[in-house]
């Protein structure tokens, strides 16, 4: 019996291992994206446009946006966008029609400006779903600036 007491007790000094993550497993605290996000600021592109990639998995992917000026009108034909927004403020046209629409790539149409959607604002907070086959535009106001987690997910065809 006292062998069995010692062993419990030495046992309950041991400590386990902590679990390594499964497969597929990310984690991006919030002060890394918005530290992410600032730096985003420095490597705008002409577009007013900077992206960075955090993860690509099986069926979607996830990434950093920072914008300083107007996105083009676009349409994802198998892909679904949802915006997590950290910070800044946009408008967000959705619906409608894109004017001058142009296929880019497979399956992505972009064009110069959407007409007839719907006109949302975002502020930080707030998160948007997307669906494929749905015209969208993001507007930014002269001098502001919008940072906005995107993950895109690829739909069934």
């Amino acid at each position: 019996m006292k062998t069995v007491l010692i062993a419990l007790v030495l046992l309950g000094g041991v400590s386990t291992l902590p679990a390594a993550d499964p497969e597929g497993f990310a984690l991006w605290k919030n002060d890394a994206i918005q530290k992410t996000g600032d730096e985003l600021g420095g490597k705008i592109d002409d577009h007013k446009f900077a992206f960075q990639q955090l993860g690509t998995y099986d069926n979607h992917n996830i990434g950093i946006s920072h914008r300083e000026g107007d996105g083009s009108a676009e349409m994802h034909e198998t892909q679904v966008d949802i915006f997590f927004v950290e910070a800044g403020e946009a408008i967000l046209v959705v619906g409608g029609k894109i004017i001058e629409p142009k296929t880019v790539k497979p399956h992505e149409i972009r064009g110069t400006t959407v007409e007839g959607g719907r006109v949302v604002q975002l502020t930080p907070g707030d998160i948007v779903h997307i669906p494929a086959n749905v015209p969208h535009q993001l507007k930014i106001a002269t001098g502001k600036k919008f940072t906005y987690t995107v993950v895109k997910v690829d739909i069934k065809q």
